[in-house]
């Protein structure tokens, strides 16, 4: 199970669950996979065709329930009774009614099944998913690059490449993660990003979602182009392409927008700006985990990388707690997540 934890790890199956999958024969792996991508195989799918004939008696290791259900691809539950594997093992069980009763479904067909084992430990590696199932709204990480004295840009604007390649790298990597990019309008007016992924390779491009309600950004910014899907939040009646959400004293009421983005199926979004963007959202308590690129530079002004109101004695009482810092390049990588 924990090489089945280890491999749940790997690949950028956003919006769905990260699964591992590991299938032993008489004391011997003979199948692994993993939740590779949205669309594609899921793990014990990956891990049967490895196995082939192999898995034919043995015993089936995998974090999370199989699915029963038949999405883009065919339930699991029934491609392990099709292979004649005699027992199944789950670290837990799948949160969605719709998509459980897949070991229900083993244990009525006569095969042995085990649930619980390593679950902590499982659950942890999929944690952004089960926070979104749990509470019907995406998992929110706020990412930001800076500077040593915490500015993102010069103070005449300038602001590109604060940060080096590889921690550019890095944080292209959570955009794949988290199969969802937010950013204000403002952001897009001064900057015009793609949002895309471009330094790893990825099968499925992440949502970019701007929050424009005039409809001021333009057609053609690079945002609505053909290399990834967008979508426009605005406050109105919601044109092809757009979604509205409740809209007073010039902001957004930002857990309608999130609550609309799970029902699109977003589990997970990284909101990259600008500073009033992520300001809003550490205000409203909506952002779960965030990501500081730190360059060994000092601009002595220029605009800070978040702007939010006093949340109250922070020294006392942090909103956050740092669980990673290391180096990246010749920058830092600081994670923090929600401790309230």
């Amino acid at each position: 199970m924990m090489r089945a934890v280890e491999l749940s790890r790997l690949g950028f199956p956003a919006p769905n669950p990260h699964v591992g999958c590991v299938i032993v024969a008489d004391g011997e792996v003979v199948g692994e996979g993993y939740h590779d991508h949205a669309g594609g195989p899921h793990a014990e799918i990956v891990a049967l065709r490895q196995a082939g004939k192999k898995a034919r008696g043995a015993t089936v290791f995998v974090t999370m329930e199989p699915c029963n259900h038949h999405g883009r691809t065919p339930p699991c539950a029934a491609a392990l009774l099709e292979a004649g594997v005699a027992r199944v093992v789950a670290a837990y069980r799948d949160p969605i009614p719709s998509h459980s009763g897949g070991l229900e479904r083993l244990r009525t067909a006569g095969m042995e099944v085990h649930v619980g084992l390593m679950e902590e430990t499982a659950r942890a590696a999929n944690l952004p998913w089960l926070t979104a199932v749990e509470r019907a709204y995406p998992y929110v990480v706020a990412k930001a690059a800076m500077t040593l004295d915490g500015r993102i840009a010069m103070p005449d604007g300038r602001s590109k490449w604060i940060t080096g390649e590889q921690a550019r790298a890095e944080a292209h990597r959570l955009r794949a993660e988290c199969g969802a990019v937010l950013v204000g309008r403002a952001t897009v007016e001064k900057d015009d990003p793609s949002l895309t992924v471009r330094h790893i390779e990825v099968v499925n491009q992440p949502l970019r979602i701007v929050l424009d309600p005039s409809r001021k950004v333009a057609k053609g910014a690079k945002i609505f182009d053909r290399e990834a899907p967008s979508l426009r939040f605005v406050a109105g009646q919601p044109m092809d392409g757009e979604a509205a959400a409740p809209y007073s004293d010039g902001a957004f009421d930002l857990r309608a927008v999130l609550k609309e983005l799970y029902a699109r199926g977003v589990t997970s979004v990284l909101v990259e700006g600008g500073a009033l963007t992520i300001g809003k959202f550490y205000e409203a308590g909506l952002i779960d985990r965030i990501e500081l690129f730190v360059a060994p530079k000092v601009f002595g002004a220029g605009k800070m990388w978040i702007e939010a109101s006093p949340s109250g004695p922070a020294i006392e009482e942090p909103d956050f707690k740092i669980v990673h810092a290391r180096s990246v390049g010749n920058d830092a990588w600081i994670s923090c997540v929600r401790t309230t």
